[in-house]
């Protein structure tokens, strides 16, 4: 005969009970029932039945809520990684440009373009091959002196004349246009694109700080991934 036994005492109806025995003499069970009356728990032996709270026998679930100290290192995490994924496509995409001689950067380094392009501005040029250099367009061209020496890049403004007889050109800060007419094989490039600013991080003194910040950065990123 089948022995029925209670499983709470207060359970007037006798609704929850167990019967019969076990497959396994060991097995134990945990029993958590929560209804009007609240919450019920009961731990089931072979041979007793034991009303106790649920959480002796239950580890305490862990408090998933986050503070917001750490949902902004999320954020950062986060927007760190979009940062790094569209500079890695620009420079993998300029790196493919520049390999091809389709397009070229330079420092600006002086501030005769001003307030067009300034000091530390880097200019991206594309050949007279594919932009025909017209007047009003900035290019590059290989500055000689009176007898073909070559003696640096400028960047400046073309204000007047032809690529056959050479062009005018002309810093937009300079009261004058330059003393030599650029032709076709003196001109670098057209300026097609500038950005602002960059050139100035890329000097060795900047470089000497701008390194071990990255670097810093890069393990402050590093240990947030531990973050949840």
């Amino acid at each position: 005969m089948k022995t029925r036994r209670n499983i709470f005492l207060d359970d007037r109806n006798n609704q929850i009970w167990v019967e019969g025995k076990p497959a396994y003499a060991d097995s134990n069970v945990l029993l958590t029932v929560t209804d009007s009356l609240g919450e019920r728990s009961a731990y089931i032996t072979n041979i007793s039945v034991t009303s106790l709270a649920a959480n002796m026998l239950v580890e305490q679930a862990t408090d998933n809520a986050t503070t917001p100290a750490v949902e902004r290192f999320k954020t950062i995490r986060k927007a760190s990684g979009y940062f790094g994924a569209i500079l890695a496509i620009v420079l993998l995409t300029f790196s493919a440009f520049s390999f091809t001689g389709m397009v070229k950067a330079r420092i600006v380094m002086t501030g005769s373009m001003a307030p067009a392009i300034h000091t530390g501005d880097i200019i991206l040029t594309t050949p007279i091959t594919h932009k025909q250099p017209k007047i009003g367009d900035v290019i590059a061209y290989q500055a000689k002196r009176f007898n073909g020496e070559s003696v640096a890049v400028f960047s400046h403004r073309i204000v007047g004349g032809d690529i056959k007889d050479g062009f005018i050109v002309k810093g937009d800060s300079n009261k004058s246009p330059d003393s030599q007419k650029p032709k076709a094989e003196d001109i670098l490039g057209v300026v097609i694109f500038v950005v602002p600013f960059i050139g100035n991080l890329l000097t060795p003194k900047a470089l000497f700080l701008l390194v071990p910040c990255i670097f810093g950065f890069w393990l402050i990123i590093d240990a947030m991934k531990n973050v949840e």
